[in-house]
């Protein structure tokens, strides 16, 4: 399924929403975080083949692991909590949504936590001690 198909997939939800909100709220609601996720699904696979991109680029360039395994786990926590505020922001929970994005925050914090730390004692390693 290409982006145009995506889009339409997207509009026809929409226009199903615009009609039912009124008549079964809790339906209409459905639609949209059904849509949500069957997106997110449609995506799954062009999201591999960034994946794998990511690990050739990585093995190529000799760089751990570790690292490049972090940066895809902040990316993932990134997206998953993108679509999950969105989809509260949708149902009228911007305070929800807004705690949401915080705790994403959050979680890519606490894993660019060894990063940042292995930056600075790479950085303290460069300085001479007689300073």
């Amino acid at each position: 399924m290409d982006i145009v198909q995506i889009i339409l997939f997207g509009l026809v939800a929409a226009v199903l929403y615009i009609v039912l909100k009124d008549l079964n709220a809790p339906f209409a609601f459905f639609i949209i975080v059904v849509t949500g996720v069957v997106i997110f699904l449609i995506i799954m696979k062009q999201i591999g083949i960034i994946i794998q991109l990511i690990q050739s680029l990585g093995q190529k360039a000799a760089i751990d692991g570790i690292y490049l395994e972090t940066i895809l786990k902040v990316i993932g926590i990134a997206y998953i909590a993108e679509l999950g505020a969105n989809i509260t922001k949708d149902a009228g929970l911007g305070a929800v949504a807004s705690k949401i994005e915080l705790a994403g925050k959050i979680f890519i914090l606490l894993l660019a936590i060894p990063i940042l730390t292995a930056v600075v004692e790479a950085i303290l390693n460069f300085i001479p001690e007689s300073l």
